[in-house]
């Protein structure tokens, strides 16, 4: 009777709890529906081309099926148009370069590979019905371990990996099943102009409705990058001047952070030079255009970036300097950052808008002066110090050092950026009409 009367609250708890659980279950569906309606809404405002994206994949899938729907085509390829279906899935991207460079590689991966299984089906069969499987195993063995290893190459993998996995798959597919099946090879046949057109098929959708070149979301990126640096540059200058005492400089802190993107776009910068390779020319991307030398400039805007988050924490850092030093290098430290903060927005301009540099150097050679002005002062400096006040002066000596390298690294990254305009021929446009005021 205890152990009855023990497990009655216990029952009745555990139904109390049922019941509020079933209660609050239509209003928490509710609340997730509507909180992933909010989170599919706002993907869609921050890149409406992902909508249009998904509707081009659904238009192609729909075009393929037709081997399907179309009677005289079903009777031509049967069963084989679903390989179309699966290839428009597998290969369409969201860009022009990645759908076409995944398109080309399953088409002429399984052509090679269809190809090659035909030729080892044909040999092993030369050596009669005991040899046969013997060879036929041999090959198989042999061949997926010389590709497996090719897919091991870093410029291999990076562009070609998709192509050598299908490679694989329909060579062991053609010369595994065709030592079977005496069809296998026509199937394979079929399989194969299903595979290629579903590949046409992905393709011209993806590059003749809405495109969406990688090309261009790359040469955005990059001056946006060189942007989010050259506004460092310039809100640190102001920061300097509100050391200086003046109360009435605001500092936009988005700008001190905006940096930190630089410092991770290594991957994303990679993979869509990768990608771009691949479009065809279209625009002012010409055929063969120079993807690499963006790469060069991404990593020479990261190489800058990693010397402004020295000058970031030093505005962060409780450690001060005495004002009398700061006060006599403060005037070349800020001008050196304004003039290299302005030449690097003056180059994102330039990628941005494909045109030859005009009035870089003006910055440049201004941000040069003002650190031989630098040198001087530290110079003066320095001979004028005791031992007692070398410390203190680290910090001073720090940031010194480290816009001196900014100003060095302005000047790398605008000679990259200016054999960019060279090798992508940009369009020169008239200095009078771009020439500032000193």
């Amino acid at each position: 009777m205890a152990i009855v009367s023990g497990s009655q609250p216990n029952t009745g708890s555990q139904t109390c709890r049922g019941w509020i659980f079933l209660k609050d279950l239509p209003e928490k569906a509710k609340n997730k529906v509507v909180d992933v309606a909010g989170k599919a809404n706002k993907l869609g405002r921050d890149e409406p081309r992902r909508i249009i994206h998904c509707l081009k994949v659904g238009l192609a899938i729909t075009l393929v099926s037709l081997l399907y729907y179309v009677q005289p085509l079903y009777k031509i390829f049967y069963k084989s148009g679903v390989w179309a279906v699966l290839t428009v899935i597998l290969v369409s991207e969201f860009t022009v370069g990645g759908t076409l460079g995944r398109g080309l590689n399953r088409t002429f991966a399984t052509l090679l590979g269809g190809a090659v299984g035909v030729a080892v089906e044909h040999l092993a069969a030369i050596f009669g019905d005991i040899g046969q499987p013997i060879v036929l195993g041999l090959f198989v063995m042999i061949i997926n371990a010389v590709v497996t290893f090719v897919r091991f190459f870093p410029e291999m993998k990076a562009r070609y990996d998709y192509g050598l996995i299908i490679l694989m798959l329909t060579f062991s597919m053609v010369s595994v099943s065709g030592y079977r099946d005496e069809e296998a090879l026509t199937i394979a046949y079929k399989r194969v102009l299903t595979i290629i057109f579903g590949c046409v098929i992905a393709v011209l959708v993806c590059m003749f409705i809405c495109p969406v070149w990688v090309g261009e979301d790359l040469q955005r990126l990059i001056a946006a990058n060189l942007e989010k640096l050259g506004c460092f540059l310039e809100a640190f200058s102001s920061a300097y001047c509100r050391e200086a005492g003046d109360e009435q400089i605001k500092i936009d802190e988005s700008f001190l952070q905006g940096y930190k993107s630089v410092l991770t776009s290594k991957n994303s910068e990679e993979t869509m030079a990768n990608l771009a390779r691949w479009e065809p020319g279209h625009g002012r991307f010409l055929f063969r255009h120079p993807w690499k030398q963006y790469l060069k400039v991404g990593t020479l805007a990261r190489e800058f970036s990693y010397k402004i988050e020295i000058l970031s924490k030093h505005l962060n850092s409780d450690i001060q300097a005495p004002q009398e030093i700061w006060g006599e290098i403060q005037e070349s430290c800020r001008e050196m950052t304004r003039e290299s903060g302005k030449a690097l927005k003056k180059l994102a301009e330039v990628i941005r808008t494909m045109t030859q540099p005009t009035v870089i150097d003006f910055h440049i050679e201004n941000s040069k002066a003002a650190a031989k002005n630098l040198v001087a002062l530290w110079e003066d400096i320095t001979t004028t110090l005791d031992d007692t006040t070398v410390f203190e002066i680290i910090p001073v000596a720090v940031v010194a050092s480290t816009v001196m390298d900014i100003v060095i690294c302005s000047e790398r990254i605008s000679e990259a950026v200016k054999e960019l305009a060279s090798l992508a021929h940009f369009k020169s446009i008239d200095p009078i009409l771009t020439q500032e005021e000193p």
